[in-house]
This record gives structure tokens, sequence and C-alpha cells, in this order.
């Protein structure tokens, strides 16, 4: 048995009351959707840029490919900071992730240097980052929110 003082178990459960607290899940959700919130905003604000964009990775028709993108990604970060069906958001864009970053992020093709190094660094977030999706499901689901 773990022996731990008193001040250690008021510091312990402030922490947990303030980690644990309704604004700061949503905030900390709503950071983990940052990016599937203003990607598809810069894209609907520059849609000749998110039809280059979808053209530049071979994805054609490149409108609907940037359609369907914006729509996905604002409807899944909804579907996680709002809760409703949390864990279907949340894998969903698991998966999205994981797709984009194997399309995207190739560095293994690129030539040694900077720019692979970055390619690398972003590739390993990207993974990260699913997995933190992954991880907000499976709590989801394990506390019975996921029906």
């Amino acid at each position: 048995m773990t022996y731990q003082s008193p001040i250690s178990n008021s510091a312990s459960s402030g922490l947990a009351r303030v980690v644990g607290s309704p604004i700061t899940r949503t905030v900390s959700l709503l950071a983990l959707c940052a990016a599937y919130i203003q990607g598809p905003l810069t894209k609907i604000f520059d849609f000749n840029g998110a039809l280059a964009e979808m053209n530049h990775f071979g994805l054609h028709p490149a409108a609907l490919f940037a359609v369907v993108v914006i729509v996905f990604e604002l409807t899944a970060s909804a579907m996680v900071v709002s809760g409703f069906l949390r864990w279907a958001g949340a894998l969903a864009l698991a998966g999205f992730t994981l797709l984009a970053t194997f399309i995207a992020l190739r560095f293994w093709e690129m030539a040694p240097g900077m720019d692979r190094m970055m390619a690398t660094n972003a590739f390993f977030e990207h993974i990260g980052l699913a997995g933190a999706f992954i991880f907000v499901a499976a709590a989801d689901l394990a506390k019975g929110a996921g029906k």
C-alpha cells in the first residue's frame, strides 16, 4: 500500500477537479479538434486553394472531394465537442487522420534533409493525434455514452 501525505491528496483532489471540469473537457476537445475546424474554414474561405490541395494529392473530382472533406471535418468535430455520438466522431477523425497522413506525409519517399525531417515529425504527430481520438472514443464508450 502506498502512503500519500494529506498535501498530495489535497493537491491531487484539486487537480482532479480542474482537469475533470466540464470547461476543461470542452476546451480540451476543442483543442483536439482545432485542425479539423480551422482546416475546413480555410477551405471555405479559399475554395480555389481547397481545389488546388485536392488536385495536388490526386483527389478527383477536386470540388467533390473538397466539399466532402469540409462537411466531414466540421461534422465529426461537432460530434466530438458536443458529445453527440462522440465515440463515432472521434473514430471517424482517427481514421481520416491516418488516411490523410499516409497520403500527405510520405517522408520515406523523400530525400534526406530538412523537408524529410519536418515531414517525419508531422507524420508521427498525426499518428499521436489519431491515438488521442481513439482514446476519446474508448473513454466515451467505457462510460456508456456511446449508445
